[in-house]
């Protein structure tokens, strides 16, 4: 069984619907990557998955259990988490504060030591950073913040929205160094990326999302190979 399943959600911002009848699962362990163009509505699926968009139509089962209608604070407590699009850091806050602020829930209160160890250890700049305030870091260092933030919440699953967005490559490939290792480590991911060649290179599954629906999904060495994928989003 999958850990999320996702099915037939339909969710709208007021009279404009953005996805229609979209259907995704993460399996346990996995790292699967959610691709598509400017638009398309993966943002939306993220937020809609995270409950800060209400759900039209479908469900969002996690391990088993319904929760389409559990709220952001309660997928939180449960174990789901979002990196989100733009990091929303405490800007007036030091870098500690801010990953304070990620564990929260009672879960990750309990072992706050091992998970800031383990966020060091993966982030090391946090670490040399953790005095100061998180709206003076570079952009690659606040992306890593909001990561490391993620994280604190101890996850049973993390969303990223846009990891790579507006970062220069050695920081890109820093950051998905990351996940590769967190994919070794059995967490559950779904990357949500433009870098559609990055995403798919890392990730062991994809969707291709396009106009708020499921068009293409498969094993990512698949969808890197097909036809459609490498015009449309690859360039080739």
């Amino acid at each position: 069984m999958a850990l999320l399943e996702v099915q037939g959600i339909s969710s709208s911002y007021g009279e404009v619907q953005i996805l229609w009848d979209a259907s995704l699962e993460l399996e346990r362990g996995r790292l699967t990557a959610l691709v598509g163009s400017n638009g398309a509505g993966k943002t939306t699926l993220l937020r809609t998955v995270m409950g800060l968009l209400k759900a039209s139509q479908g469900s969002i089962r996690f391990d088993g259990r319904d929760v389409t209608h559990v709220s952001p604070h309660g997928k939180a407590a449960e174990g789901i988490v979002l990196v989100p699009e733009g990091r929303q850091l405490f800007p007036s806050m030091s870098v500690y504060e801010n990953l304070e602020m990620g564990a929260f829930t009672k879960r990750a209160r309990g072992n706050f030591q091992a998970n800031l160890g383990r966020v060091y250890d993966m982030l090391p700049r946090l670490k040399e950073r953790a005095g100061q305030r998180a709206g003076t870091l570079s952009g690659g260092e606040q992306q890593m913040l909001a990561v490391g933030r993620g994280l604190m919440a101890q996850p049973e699953i993390l969303m990223f929205d846009e990891l790579s967005l507006g970062l220069a490559p050695f920081l890109v490939l820093n950051l998905f160094e990351v996940l590769q290792r967190l994919k070794e480590e059995g967490l559950t991911m779904l990357l949500v990326e433009q870098n559609v060649q990055m995403a798919l290179a890392v990730s062991e599954y994809g969707y291709v999302l396009a106009e708020g629906r499921v068009e293409l999904e498969g094993p990512s060495r698949e969808l890197a190979r097909n036809e459609h994928v490498r015009e449309a989003y690859l360039g080739i």
